[in-house]
């Protein structure tokens, strides 16, 4: 059986991973290895590795220091994950490990599998963010990795553009849009069951990250957003708390206090991934600057105010609304979302992240026919035409 290692570090990556990880754990001819580290072991972030452990068998845990908010502490973080993922994937003796995206973790999962000579498989590459650290360290995944799954043909060039072989790049679309079809959401009235309050006229979701390349402090982005929402009491406001970036504890701090002092907020560290596309479907609209406002809530036909430059070059449907960090483009921008004009435009919205095929058995398939022996000796292909 090839031996096939699947890495998570946070809620959204597992979400994105779930699909490919049941067909993996099904599938006679391959044995799943699950290493789950970051965020999912930590208890400030909603210990969602319990979430998993009701799915599938976890191989290893790895928990990592994320509670200060410092770079140094993402650095030591990534030292600690590549000691102990040396041992891990040693005694695990895996044949390749996948891996999704553009953190921090996942660097150093590629930089360990690579010493340790393990085909690495990487989801999503060739995606531009360029208002955020991740972007540097995506191209560096990319460059360490042998097998790439992107999520559409202009990011398929855009690896091919970096000199990587063309048997090795396969657009597949984006694994978030299958889950999606899939998943059997849940009704109005399981779902307010579900988050323990009534649904209002109006309704927003609200997502934000550290943008870690903004001059502004994460406490003066977030400051932005919230003096945005102040004044929206005949709206519910459902915050999902930010991810293990640096700055990350003080927005969710922020949001805590925000819920204290307003009767019409919530907030859930994670709501899990049927409770967020079940809410996607109630809500007027999505804010904030999480990927998943790209690549996942277009196909909802419903729009998303995409704050900052923290998503800054990724393909877009027309439903996606750019704002910068501050109070008035954002009210602006909510102001939009319940116009003749916006709504007209949801019913013609195309998902540009969508793919006509079942994306992760397309990644099942690659993952046990290709050749092992030919996946590790690299060679840089260099384009001779821009449309190869």
């Amino acid at each position: 059986m090839r031996k096939i290692a699947l890495v998570t570090a946070t809620r959204a990556e597992y979400g994105l991973l779930k699909p490919l990880i049941k067909k993996v754990d099904a599938d006679a001819n391959l044995e799943l290895q699950l290493i789950v580290t970051g965020a999912h072991l930590s208890q400030s972030f909603g210990n969602t590795y319990e979430e998993i452990e009701k799915c599938f068998t976890i191989s290893a845990k790895i928990p990592l220091p994320l509670e200060e908010n410092r770079p140094q502490s993402n650095s030591l973080a990534m030292a600690k994950l590549q000691t102990e993922l040396t041992q891990t994937l040693t005694e695990l003796k895996s044949d390749i490990v996948v891996i999704l995206g553009d953190r921090y973790e996942m660097l150093s999962v590629a930089a360990t599998a690579t010493i340790l000579h393990i085909p690495i498989a990487h989801i999503h590459g060739g995606e531009v963010t360029q208002g955020a650290m991740d972007d540097a360290l995506r191209h560096a995944i990319t460059k360490l990795s042998h097998l790439h799954f992107t999520a559409t043909q202009e990011y398929k060039k855009r690896v091919l553009q970096m000199g990587e072989e063309p048997w090795r790049v396969h657009n597949i679309g984006a694994l978030g849009i299958e889950n999606i079809k899939k998943l059997k959401l849940l009704n109005r009235e399981e779902f307010e069951e579900s988050i323990g309050i009534k649904l209002k006229e109006k309704n927003l979701l609200i997502t934000y990250h550290p943008e870690t390349l903004a001059a502004l402090s994460p406490k003066e982005q977030f400051q932005e957003l919230l003096d945005a929402l102040e004044d929206l009491d005949d709206t519910l406001l459902i915050f999902t708390k930010a991810n293990a970036d640096t700055g990350g504890t003080i927005i969710n701090s922020m949001i805590d206090t925000f819920i204290s002092e307003h009767t019409n907020a919530i907030v859930f560290t994670s709501l899990g991934q049927l409770r967020y596309f079940s809410a996607i479907q109630y809500v007027d609209g999505v804010i904030g600057n999480s990927s998943s406002g790209i690549l996942e809530v277009p196909s909802f036909q419903k729009p998303t105010i995409n704050i900052g430059k923290r998503q800054e070059g990724r393909l877009q449907a027309v439903s996606v609304i750019n704002v910068s960090i501050d109070k008035q483009s954002i009210q602006k921008a909510i102001a939009q979302i319940y116009t003749p004009t916006l709504q007209e435009k949801l019913q013609h919205n195309i998902n540009p992240y969508e793919s006509s095929h079942e994306t992760s058995q397309q990644i099942i398939e690659v993952l046990k026919s290709v050749s092992l022996q030919d996946l590790l000796i690299k060679k840089f292909h260099t384009i001779k035409d821009c449309n190869e």
